[in-house]
């Protein structure tokens, strides 16, 4: 039976990606460099750090990779302020008040840095449903590496036979395989190019989910 539901962030939760997106290349354009979309893609589920250090090495750049990163934070935490408009994905809400009140644990896995975390997690409340957050910069290697979701099953205490995993990307779903986790894949507008078809189990949307169901997955 499941005891703990690992939530990814970043398009699960909340879709950050156009902030990202606008971010990033707004910082690629600045050091002269061209990123397809082809590439961009290959780097979901990456932290910033692991991004950058395939940046650095595509293009044989000099620049630090510490240095590349907060001026890319710069550049997000400056048009996060501005969009107003972000909001929660559609019936997440719901769906984690939902586990919180019967009584499964929660426990966040983002590859998202620990201040961006903050920022959304203060942004809307949430920090009273979630016992444990684990950020992908705290390891060397990103998704589809399996190590931030091995971290946040133990932090929850339970076995991964009695955990999921709900993620919206390639790597991501992989990470969660590899881990030996059962893996919900969230199928969005913005996951057309991710391969949802290879988790255990796929949604198109949050009211698919409740505690019953999840509980009665494994």
């Amino acid at each position: 039976m499941v005891n703990t539901v690992i939530f990814d962030m970043d398009g699960v939760i909340v879709d950050t990606e156009p902030v990202h997106y606008y971010s990033y290349h707004k910082h690629f354009k600045e050091l002269g460099i061209e990123v397809t979309d082809e590439m961009y893609g290959t780097f979901t589920g990456f932290s910033t750090k692991n991004t950058y250090q395939a940046i650095v090495k595509e293009f044989n750049l000099s620049h630090e990779v510490d240095l590349l990163i907060a001026s890319k934070r710069e550049i997000f935490n400056n048009a996060f302020d501005e969009k107003a408009d972000l909001e929660l994905l559609p019936g997440v809400r719901n769906l984690i008040v939902n586990l919180y009140e019967n009584g499964l644990q929660l426990v966040l896995a983002s590859s998202a840095s620990h201040v961006t975390i903050q920022r959304i997690f203060n942004r809307f409340k949430l920090h009273e449903y979630f016992t444990h957050i684990v950020s992908g910069e705290e390891f060397p290697q990103s998704k589809p590496h399996p190590a931030i979701f091995l971290r946040a099953a133990e932090l929850s205490g339970s076995p991964v036979n009695e955990c999921i995993v709900i993620e919206d990307s390639t790597n991501g779903i992989k990470a969660a395989k590899a881990a030996g986790i059962f893996c919900v894949g969230y199928k969005s507008e913005n996951s057309v190019l991710q391969e949802i078809s290879i988790a255990d189990m796929t949604i198109n949307h949050f009211n698919e989910l409740n505690a019953d169901i999840v509980r009665g997955l494994i």
